[in-house]
């Protein structure tokens, strides 16, 4: 809230090629002139801010609320030739600026070239037009005007001005012109969200089927059988899903790592879905950098999680090393995080971009991982270990495993895994489209209770996904079904990479190594925690299936 003729800061935040959003520079990176107004109150930047590459500086330029400015000359640029050879790779990049008045963005363009590329023309007036009901700020406006033509060795004199004018724009409405209801809400968006729920229905349908009919024919199979006589029964050909009933509980290979994925996908899927709720109620996308500072909230605040469930699933298969499965659980998700981003770091620094992260900020992550992640996670793990650490099989577990018969190229677990994927990825892609293009372009993504639908129908269809595909392979007398299940329904990963690569040819004009590396490294991150997320829940699914089918069946 403002009183009148009280200060009002015009923050420069950064400039950079229009094409590539994540490859932005400090605005005064280019030789532009600070107006003459040096005193200013600091400002504090959060932790999501920092890690977003957010620059704000002080512009100098003085602006009193309902104070209007006529056209003034705040400095002016000596313009010799490396200044104005920096202002043409600006301009032939189409290099553009973002600056903040009252936390609302404002972008600008720096210049233009004519049409036949020779030359260059830098705008040199900001027009401002600032909107206010009561004593707040509820919109800007900037028109670029006073186009003037770069030549070495001339002083460019920068102008601006400001506008005053009642608003009846309401405090809480004042981002709505920032949002884009017709690309969010179009009918493809409506139609490819009625599309999957189609499919869900379809798959719930076809897995209740597969349980109905053919395990009751299968139970009541099994229970013809034990009225048969010994004679009989030596001479009945068994076969199905009851013979590998003495190893179908034994523990997976590699149980370590096994656990510490399940643990790391459930803690994912519960952050995605506290985030969702949260910003389906708050408006995350209102402040700078919140979304990304919730998110890590709510990720070390659910670190229990994956202890939980990681741990009590590492007993239950009889794990030792309940200390090296915490740790590994724990940092699992946050060393992959923070590999790309340093990774990453580095390309940042040497484009002197501001996206590098301030040394400062990653002590705090670190400080994050070893103080909030790794003690909650302990806690979780204590609790799974005493709590549900007990092996309640339904069914012993033979003391010799039983040989793997051969069985036909399709049900091989390796094609079974490949196949997985593609039903979970066909529900959520056209999600991806617009989910990509707020992240990679400019648009601010607010539907977020579409999300949470998409969310949900993943959910439905991995869990139907991997039931199939486990029945299917208990069928075939491979009880291999725990890594079978986590990969079949984490194969989603791969075509989800794979439409990224699509989506960065065809779809965005990206280019450069900090923007690309940028680009396919997250991407990488964020298919891989779907992948763990989507493996986490077909992994639970279909182990209460498993749990459920075989204590249906009666065994000697």
């Amino acid at each position: 809230m403002y009183q009148d003729k009280e200060e009002v800061v015009l923050w420069m935040n950064t400039v950079g090629p229009y094409h590539n959003r994540q490859e932005t520079y400090k605005y005064f990176s280019l030789p532009f002139c600070v107006g003459s107004k040096k005193s200013i109150s600091h400002y504090h930047e959060t932790l999501g801010e920092a890690l977003q590459g957010v620059e704000l500086e002080f512009s100098g330029l003085d602006i009193k609320f309902k104070d209007d400015v006529m056209q003034t000359t705040y400095c002016e640029i000596d313009l010799d030739k490396g200044r104005r050879e920096a202002f043409v790779y600006a301009i032939k990049n189409h290099y553009w600026y973002q600056m903040y008045i009252d936390d609302l963005p404002i972008w600008g363009i720096v210049g233009e070239a004519d049409e036949n590329g020779e030359d260059y023309y830098l705008w040199t007036y900001k027009k401002l037009e600032i909107g206010y009901n009561a004593n707040r700020i509820v919109d800007v406006n900037l028109t670029s005007e006073g186009k003037v033509k770069l030549v070495p060795n001339t002083k460019i004199q920068m102008s601006y001005s400001v506008k005053w004018k009642k608003s009846d724009v309401k405090f809480e409405d004042r981002f709505d012109k920032y949002l884009d209801p017709s690309f969010f809400q179009h009918r493809i968006h409506w139609f490819s969200i009625f599309n999957s729920f189609m499919m869900v229905i379809f798959l719930v349908g076809l897995v209740s089927m597969i349980l109905m009919r053919t395990l009751r024919k299968d139970y009541a199979r099994y229970s013809k059988e034990e009225e048969m006589d010994d004679m009989d029964r030596d001479l009945g050909d068994e076969y199905g899903w009851k013979q590998v009933h003495g190893d179908v509980f034994r523990p997976s290979s590699h149980p370590l790592i096994f656990s510490s994925l399940i643990g790391s996908g459930c803690q994912i899927f519960a952050v995605s879905l506290i985030v969702i709720v949260v910003a389906m109620i708050e408006d995350l996308y209102t402040e700078r950098g919140s979304m990304l500072s919730t998110a890590i909230f709510v990720y070390a605040a659910t670190s229990p999680v994956n202890g939980y469930f990681g741990g009590s699933l590492y007993a239950r298969q009889g794990g030792r090393r309940w200390i090296k499965q915490m740790f590994i659980g724990a940092f699992l998700i946050p060393a992959m995080v923070c590999g790309t981003a340093f990774f990453i770091n580095f390309i940042a620094i040497y484009y002197h971009a501001s996206r590098a992260i301030p040394f400062g900020t990653m002590v705090a992550v670190c400080c994050i991982c070893f103080f909030v992640i790794l003690p909650l996670n302990l806690v979780g793990t204590i609790l799974g270990r005493n709590l549900s650490g007990q092996p309640n099989f339904p069914c012993r577990v033979n003391a010799v495993p039983r040989p793997i018969p051969e069985k036909k190229w399709f049900m091989e677990p390796a094609v079974i895994v490949c196949l997985g994927g593609i039903l979970p990825f066909g529900s959520i892609f056209i999600e991806m489209y617009f989910i990509f293009t707020s992240f990679w372009a400019y648009k601010i993504y607010y539907v977020y209770g579409f999300m949470m639908l998409v969310l949900v129908i993943l959910c439905i269809v991995t869990v139907c996904v991997t039931i199939v595909c486990t029945y299917f392979l208990l069928n075939a007398e491979d009880y291999r079904w725990q890594w079978t299940s986590f990969l079949s329904a984490a194969s989603t990963a791969i075509y989800v990479y794979m439409y990224s690569f699509y989506y960065y040819f065809f779809k965005t004009k990206m280019y450069g190594l900090f923007q690309t590396s940028f680009y396919f490294g997250y991407m990488a991150v964020f298919s891989t925690a779907l992948g763990i997320m989507c493996g986490a829940i077909g992994y639970m699914g279909t182990s209460a299936f498993v749990r459920k089918i075989y204590t249906n069946v009666k065994i000697d």
